[in-house]
């Protein structure tokens, strides 16, 4: 195992051998020093890395993975379309929370879509042969098959939000429930009384937290939930305009719209004002995330913000401390690990 230093003998790179010499100790203590093991005593690891300084001495990071079989790549896998991760900026936030919790560690991020089968199939086989340490999944479905398969390879693995409440996976998650309460609750101060919602994908389990979540608001209210208005999206653009035109045409009457994401707001905008309903005057309108749609929109969205770079960053650390509890010796079962981030609602000019 060789480094980047220059001081060894005729200018060439010192050796893991002439740190052992320079310190007075075996080739394995050094190893031991360099991989951070604690069975090194403070006297003898002082003696090792005053050697490593001298020689200027760099692990060889490369042999180090291969030697402790590890590849120091994680996979962030999105099960959805390049479209619409491009287009939500969700996606993007969470992929910069991702890159800032990994930015003081060697590990390399790999990026990989698996919206169809094709794409899944390929990542199937990519994974099997266990070419990353461990893997982020985002946006994940409830009949999506990758998790099982993480599962059963054995491969380290933190979810962006739990497929269900008996996740079996180490998850990380906004509190879409109390988002939900939240908003509903704004817009009933506000004497708004006939709110729709535009639901996520329902088989996207934050998506069914924010609906259970909008019903008890109106329920604790003494408002149950009125069934036509509510409709479905799907967390995209397009969703959101077609859901708003199906709940217009069958309740006309309705004065509020709580959209579970900025992006299906943005299109429940387009079909609210086409159809002459003015914002907040006739209709108020809450969305979900707070992103820069939100902060952008005519007017300004109300929106609840969830700490999307925040959960990027909590994956990772739960990530990589699943990676390293995976190493030699014999396995260790766990139970799942959750952490639900708090969310906050930014009320602005829509509501």
């Amino acid at each position: 195992m060789a480094g980047n230093g220059v001081r060894g003998r005729g200018g060439r790179r010192p050796t893991l051998e002439e740190v052992a010499a320079r310190a007075g100790v075996g080739r394995g203590t050094v190893s031991r020093v360099i991989n951070g093991s604690p069975r090194v005593s403070d006297a003898t690891r002082a003696a090792v890395e005053a050697a490593v300084a001298e020689l200027g001495y760099v692990p060889n990071t490369a042999a180090r993975a291969l030697a402790a079989n590890r590849t120091d790549a994680i996979a962030l896998v999105v099960p959805e379309p390049e479209t619409r991760f491009f287009a939500e900026p969700y996606f993007s936030d969470m992929l910069r929370g991702v890159g800032a919790g990994l930015s003081d560690t060697e590990m390399q991020l790999l990026l990989t879509f698996a919206g169809s089968d094709r794409e899944r199939q390929r990542l199937a086989q990519y994974l099997a042969a266990h070419r990353v340490d461990g893997v982020l999944l985002v946006s994940v479905h409830a009949d999506d098959p990758l998790p099982d398969l993480l599962a059963e390879l054995e491969i380290p693995a933190v979810i962006s939000g739990p497929r269900s409440a008996a996740e079996s996976l180490t998850s990380v998650d906004s509190d879409n429930y109390a988002g939900a309460r939240a908003a509903v609750e704004h817009l009933l101060s506000r004497g708004r009384r006939r709110i729709a919602h535009i639901t996520g994908a329902l088989d996207v389990y934050g998506a069914q937290r924010r609906a259970d979540g909008y019903r008890d608001a109106l329920a604790d209210a003494g408002r149950p939930a009125d069934e036509l208005l509510i409709e479905p999206g799907d967390f995209t653009e397009e969703g959101g305009r077609r859901a708003m035109s199906t709940l217009l045409s069958r309740r006309p009457d309705l004065d509020a719209v709580f959209a579970g994401s900025d992006v299906m707001a943005a299109g429940a905008r387009q079909v609210l004002r086409e159809a002459g309903r003015r914002i907040p005057e006739d209709v108020a309108l809450v969305g979900y995330d707070d992103s820069a749609i939100a902060r952008h929109m005519d007017p300004p969205l109300t929106s609840v913000r969830q700490p999307i770079e925040e959960m990027g960053r909590a994956m990772i650390d739960l990530l990589l401390a699943e990676i390293a509890g995976r190493g030699p010796g014999p396995a260790r079962e766990a139970a799942p690990r959750r952490a639900v981030l708090p969310v906050q609602l930014v009320v602005r000019a829509s509501s």
